[in-house]
């Protein structure tokens, strides 16, 4: 059933539109999320009640300016003061719906306005409070079966939470009753919401109330004109002129003629339906138009999201290169660390001794390793400052650089919430100290692995496992080079040196292959810690708990929605065809003006209802 795959389709949509977030403030993101509210709103409120009964009375909003006599208006046609008129503002802080004693079942449960109370009986308002609670329902005999007219705040109150009220009652009507006065019928805001009517293609009657009656002529000539230049020269117009009120009661044939007009479209059930069907359509149309720019917003979050996080992974990504080369290019071989290794090994007597033989220098460096029981420790410790030292200054240099990043975007700037990052953690020591000690626990057990059978254990056991570590650690700083002047002879004899020793050891394919992973292993640990500094960023961004297939789904969505859509309004038994491609303009299809189907189907139904009941 056609019906039944909008209604579907629609109820996909809005499961889906509960799952956007919008939080950083990119371009058009207060228009998207307006638009967001605005949907959602529109489809828990009307659309989806609408569709799933649409046999359900007709609901009549009455709204208007501040002062157009909205409450005077619906007291007349109800024919009983049942709403609040006063020179207080704002009066109608509670909308109340008039129906039939009958329909009653209708307007009870949470079928339309469903975030909206219901409340019967007298409110009694506390003193100063303006506040809304929900829907006040009354029940009148006057009102016909199948009707209910809902008396809205203000669209211009001085109260945001009553204009607020007003656009969502107007959004839930299958009939728009806009009601203004001879003074006040060009002001902006009317107009604004007739326009809103005009894109949503809605049911609108047109009422000019308190007008002088030596004006009636030119006024009702005047606002014709008007309607006409915003593409409503069709909706029906009423002008009521200004006459006293009879004990407290708007009295004049005008309204009785309204009353009667709109009593009697209602009481029409074929009439009845199309009106329902049109507005649910017009409803469905405009409601597609917003989604391209909902969807773009989305699409938005996801890029705005992933080039911060790219801005905050980039400084620490750089952090591991640096330190990476620095731990390969002989750089820490400089200051403390080559003092410490020469005293161990005694670089220079070392060199003069190469050319004796590989068996001397093994037999020199032992008597070195196992002379002096902490010598390799002393060269240990210089290591792990000097590593620690690189690693600290490097994730500082990174927490500046992701800091700044993110003060320069307006998304990143607001995601600080004015928290400083711009220093490393407060951990950063412990860490860094922490990643040196793992590495070197990690080349501990890369020479016990590699030095497994008897042979190597003896000689791991005869130059000391501490002392091999620390010619490991010397020989994967040295392994690209990059010292200059007499640092090649002191630093790179260093290297030479601890080579000859783990190749007496493990020989010299091994030596190669250990001294590659234990490379990787240090630029592991490093990452692993620079991924902990950068998570300070990032994880600000998971907590907006952005879905990265929303965009996707929502575009399926749509489409579902657009095809459904076309499908049942182009097989209305009234003959309205029309097309809405997502993101497009509207399309006619059959229409008798050339470029412009659209409007003259909208033109043409609105002409049946004026020749309904002029009974043509």
């Amino acid at each position: 059933m056609i019906e039944a795959d909008l209604t579907a389709a629609l109820s996909g949509l809005r499961r889906d539109l509960g799952d956007v977030r919008l939080p950083l403030p990119v371009a058009q993101v207060d228009t998207a999320s307006a638009d967001v509210v605005a949907v959602v709103n529109q489809l828990d409120d009307y659309v989806l009640p609408r569709l799933r009964d649409l046999d359900a009375p007709l609901v009549a909003v009455v709204g208007g300016s501040t002062g157009s006599g909205k409450s005077t208006l619906v007291n007349a046609l109800v024919g009983q003061s049942i709403t609040t008129a006063g020179v207080l503002r704002p009066t109608t802080r509670y909308p109340v719906l008039v129906h039939h004693g009958a329909d009653g079942r209708w307007f009870d449960d949470d079928r339309i306005l469903p975030r909206l109370p219901r409340i019967t009986g007298e409110v009694i308002e506390p003193v100063g409070a303006d506040e809304r609670y929900g829907v006040r329902l009354v029940a009148s005999d006057r009102i016909p079966r199948g009707f209910g007219i809902l008396d809205a705040p203000d669209l211009d109150s001085v109260s945001a939470a009553n204009r607020d009220l007003a656009q969502l009652l107007l959004a839930a009507a299958d009939l728009w009753l806009f009601v203004t006065t001879a003074g006040r019928y060009a002001d902006a805001v009317p107009w604004q919401a007739l326009r809103a009517a005009q894109q949503r293609d809605a049911a609108v009657v047109i009422v000019v109330n308190r007008v002088p009656p030596e004006a009636v002529a030119p006024i009702t000539a005047h606002v014709q004109a008007l309607l006409d230049a915003e593409g409503l020269a069709d909706a029906p117009l009423f002008v009521v002129p200004e006459v006293p009120l009879t004990d407290g009661m708007l009295v004049a044939p005008e309204v009785d003629a309204l009353a009667d007009w709109l009593f009697a479209l209602v009481d029409d059930a074929a009439t009845r339906a199309a009106i329902a069907r049109r507005t649910v359509a017009g409803a469905v149309a405009h409601l597609l138009t917003l989604m391209p720019s909902i969807i773009s917003a989305g699409q938005a979050q996801l890029e705005t999201r992933d080039r911060l996080a790219e801005a905050a992974r980039a400084p620490y990504s750089r952090a591991v290169e640096r330190i990476s080369e620095a731990a390969t290019d002989g750089s820490l071989m400089r200051g403390e660390v080559l003092a410490r290794w020469q005293e161990f090994v005694g670089t220079g007597e070392m060199l003069k001794r190469l050319e004796t033989g590989v068996g001397r220098l093994r037999d020199r460096v032992k008597a070195a390793f196992t002379g002096e029981s902490d010598a390799p420790e002393q060269v240990t410790e210089a290591i792990e400052s000097r590593l620690a030292s690189l690693i600290i200054n490097s994730a500082q240099d990174a927490a500046r650089g992701a800091d700044g990043a993110w003060r320069s975007d307006p998304a990143g700037y607001a995601l600080l919430g004015g928290d400083d990052l711009g220093r490393a953690s407060v951990e950063i020591s412990d860490r860094a100290a922490t990643a040196v000690r793992g590495w070197q626990d990690d080349l501990i057990e890369l020479i016990r692995t590699e030095g497994a059978d008897k042979r190597q254990t003896a000689r791991i056991m005869a130059f000391g496992v501490n002392g091999t570590a620390a010619a490991l650690m010397v020989a994967v700083f040295s392994m690209t080079g990059g010292l200059t002047g007499a640092e090649i002879g002191i630093a790179g004899g260093s290297a030479v040196v601890a080579q000859k020793v783990l190749e007496a050891v493990f020989g010299e394919d091994a030596v190669r292959r250990m001294a590659v992973r234990a490379a990787a292993s240090l630029t592991e640990r490093v990452e692993s810690l620079m991924a902990a500094e950068c998570d300070r960023f990032l994880i600000r961004l998971a907590a907006l708990e952005l879905d990265d297939a929303l965009p996707k789904r929502l575009t399926i969505d749509a489409e579902a929605v657009a095809a459904a859509y076309r499908a049942e309004w182009e097989s209305s038994p009234d003959g309205f065809r029309w097309t809405q491609p997502v993101g497009g303009e509207p399309e006619g299809v059959g229409g008798d003006e050339a470029g412009g189907g659209s409007v003259s189907e909208r033109r043409r139904w609105r002409r049946r209802i004026r020749q309904w009941w002029e009974g043509q």
